[in-house]
């Protein structure tokens, strides 16, 4: 575990560098605010899509891993608006509860992180799991979101989820590096030489912006957040790993790539989420906060164990 804790240091500084730079006020809102644009639309989608161009789609789809990654995900989703529920807690702010138990940062973090660590056969199944939680658990929190506040379901909220998922660069991006990939075309050397260098700063500046975007952060509600931070980092692997060894068993490396992405800390995506409902910003806040300080140790143990099950 120590090889892997010292691979992961890097990253989480990175991390710390950014916090203490906004904190400091050296980095302002606006700024870091500015950094996070550039690195979801340009330097992260331009990562992605020379990934999702330049590989085969049965390269980036494994029926047996999205099954086993949805089994886990939704068991950890589910279990997230359980316990919602039983502190009395409505659909709405229970959908959100259960988004911070179920989803982590794997666009920001998993996808430069992971790839670095459990080399770069890692990047497709990291983007299948990128795309089902981008397509399918942020769909499921909106519906359940829009409909708790209109009392019913529409085609207009059919027609605003669609519209939000096309206006997702990371879903663009990947979505139009397939259609490339399946064209056979290929990707010319310049363009992939450009591609690559905007996405090698994506590793960098989405490390950085995730640090001074937990500058902002509050750890009110502390209790609750430390019960979805433990759903985040502990729950949800063990689940994730119940459906790629168990239920829906794969091959020993890509099982250990799903169940280190799920080990990933609450999404930043999420408080974004939050804030744009109004719905307990308070308590997602605290959970990412938390929940990332604590990654540090578990991301490691997490793939310092499953690592050592690969043949």
């Amino acid at each position: 575990m120590l090889d892997i804790f010292l691979k992961t240091v890097p990253f989480f500084c990175l991390i710390a560098l950014g916090y203490g730079a906004a904190k400091s006020r050296f980095f302002s809102e606006e700024a870091s605010a500015s950094l996070t644009k550039f690195v979801f639309y340009f330097a992260l989608s331009a990562m992605l899509f020379r990934f999702s161009a330049n590989l085969r789609f049965d390269e980036i789809f494994e029926p047996r891993l999205a099954a086993a990654y949805l089994w886990g995900t939704a068991f950890t989703w589910g279990l997230g608006m359980a316990v919602a529920f039983l502190r009395g807690l409505d659909l709405s702010t229970a959908s959100i509860e259960a988004q911070c138990a179920a989803i982590g940062n794997t666009g920001f973090l998993g996808v430069p992180m992971l790839a670095l660590l459990l080399g770069q056969e890692a990047v497709g199944p990291i983007i299948l799991i990128l795309s089902i939680d981008l397509i399918v658990f942020s769909s499921l929190l909106t519906l359940m979101v829009t409909g708790a506040r209109e009392g019913r379901m529409h085609l207009g909220i059919l027609r605003k989820l669609l519209a939000g998922l096309l206006k997702n660069p990371m879903i663009v991006s990947i979505g139009l590096g397939l259609m490339v990939s399946a064209s056979g075309l290929g990707v010319p050397e310049t363009a992939n030489s450009f591609l690559t260098t905007l996405g090698n700063a994506a590793t960098p500046g989405a490390l950085f912006a995730i640090g001074a975007s937990l500058a902002s952060k509050s750890a009110e509600r502390v209790q609750i957040a430390v019960w979805l931070s433990f759903a985040k980092l502990i729950l949800h692997p063990l689940f994730v790993g119940l459906g790629v060894y168990i239920f829906f068993p794969i091959d020993a490396y890509r099982a250990a790539v799903a169940v280190s992405a799920a080990a990933l800390p609450v999404a930043g995506n999420v408080f974004i989420l939050a804030q744009h409902y109004g719905i307990a910003p308070q308590r997602v806040s605290a959970a990412i906060l938390i929940s990332t300080a604590v990654s540090i140790l578990t991301v490691s143990a997490v793939i310092a164990t499953v690592t050592g099950w690969i043949d």
